[in-house]
């Protein structure tokens, strides 16, 4: 996320009622989660596991809960509560805006692009030309729909990430202020939901087809003619490359990459990083060849184990 004009290591910190280190003037640009992170953004960081990470990251304001020496070229915000003042920066940057009407007004709709009853079109929605979006469909703030795109009815872009820290009154939630970005010629189907970025976008590439029923995880970015069938559960954070094909019912973690071209068959897990140009069955998902030929030994298991019992 990247802000309306450059701002001060002060004006930040006064922001948050934090400390700092760096220079009063120090430029701001945006904020960012690690993965996402340029020069000029800030990034937080509130557990000693990941301090070098971040402060090794190429953002150059790290939100951090403990003073720490500081890199050369970058300045650190000290807080005790960085989750907190990170959703406080969120708040004031990407603050809720009330809807007040179906579609805002300032929502930009394309040429001979059709809107069917009942859809929701937040503030600041771009959608293209010649797309057709079906009724009940809810199109969330800040999303960005390109040309020729079909959306089916009850499908919704835009929701909040999942993405919460435990504390000991309950669950807090980190607030999106992310979007969702739809390319050109993409059809998405009926029931999906599509979750925004936190700070990024979540992407849907050019000519990807996405069938009923599909979720997709906050951040996620998929490559582009990639067709993925219904009841697929994609976490946060996924990178999906160009022309994947993902059967219904296949459920993947967070944070790994699906490599170009990979097929992934029905009802598999996907519990790490997939290299492209394979098939892949199963939990977890490994080569299709060699999941099946286990499962075919497996059966075999009673008759090997009668034949043991026979020799004795």
């Amino acid at each position: 996320m990247k802000f309306p004009k450059q701002y001060t290591l002060k004006e930040i910190a006064t922001l948050i009622g934090c400390n700092y280190i760096g220079a009063d003037n120090f430029p701001v640009l945006g904020m960012n989660e690690i993965h996402v992170v340029e020069p000029g953004d800030i990034v937080f960081v509130d557990h000693p596991k990941y301090y070098d990470k971040a402060l090794q990251s190429s953002a150059t304001v790290v939100l951090i809960n403990k003073e720490v020496e500081c890199p050369e070229g970058k300045a650190l915000l000290v807080s005790d509560d960085p989750f907190r003042d990170f959703n406080k920066l969120t708040q004031y940057f990407k603050p809720f805006k009330p809807a007040v009407q179906s579609i805002s007004e300032s929502a930009v709709i394309g040429e001979h692009t059709i809107i069917q009853p009942n859809c929701v079109i937040g503030h600041n929605v771009v959608i293209g030309k010649h797309c057709v979006i079906h009724p009940n469909v809810c199109i969330y703030d800040d999303t960005i729909i390109g040309d020729h795109v079909t959306i089916h009815a009850g499908t919704v872009l835009g929701a909040s990430a999942f993405y919460y820290k435990k504390r000991p009154e309950g669950f807090d939630q980190l607030l999106s202020g992310g979007r969702v970005v739809i390319k050109n010629d993409v059809h998405i189907g009926a029931l999906c939901t599509i979750d925004r970025g936190v700070t990024g976008d979540t992407i849907i590439g050019e000519g990807s087809k996405l069938d009923n029923q599909i979720q997709i995880g906050h951040d996620t970015v998929i490559g582009k003619k990639c067709l993925i069938a219904s009841q697929v559960g994609i976490a946060g954070c996924v990178i999906i490359e160009d022309e994947v094909t993902i059967w219904g019912q296949v459920g993947s973690t967070s944070a790994i990459t699906i490599g170009e071209k990979a097929v992934i068959l029905a009802q598999s897990g996907i519990s790490k990083s997939l290299e492209g140009h394979k098939t892949y069955f199963g939990y977890p998902a490994e080569e299709s060849r060699l999941k099946l030929k286990e499962l075919a030994l497996i059966k075999k298991i009673p008759e090997i184990l009668e034949q043991l019992k026979n020799r004795k």
